[in-house]
């Protein structure tokens, strides 16, 4: 019982609403000349009807072939995402490589430069 009664309070309202906001003669004249044009096209689509169906199948057709366009974009997405997943263990295996080669050739530098001092001396 209470349920039914807040639905009529909101349409009641909404009523209410509209209504006021007629006092306005700018708003008046919006929802007149809105009314008028959308009788205007609803009587257009009742006389054509096969007008509306057309539309109806070409807008049918740009959504199927934009979700298409994005199916597509997403699969090549998710396929390198994939990719990076199997790359970035050998990549970082590569980068863990290269930096313990650097490291040996830093560590083997030194001895070299004491070595090759001994030698200047001798």
């Amino acid at each position: 019982m209470g349920k039914s009664l807040f639905w009529k309070g909101v349409i009641f309202g909404a009523i209410a609403g509209g209504a006021l906001t007629l006092f306005d003669k700018n708003t008046r004249q919006s929802v007149m000349t809105n009314c008028k044009k959308a009788t205007s096209e609803v009587s257009y689509y009742v006389k054509n009807p096969s007008e509306a169906i057309g539309q109806v199948k070409e807008m049918t057709n740009n959504l199927k072939s934009t979700y298409e366009q994005v199916s597509e974009d997403l699969s090549f997405i998710v396929e390198k995402v994939e990719e990076l997943k199997e790359s970035t263990p050998q990549v970082s295996q590569l980068v863990e490589d290269t930096k313990d080669a650097f490291s040996e050739e830093d560590q083997d530098e030194p001895n070299n430069k004491e070595t090759s001092n001994k030698r200047s001396l001798n």
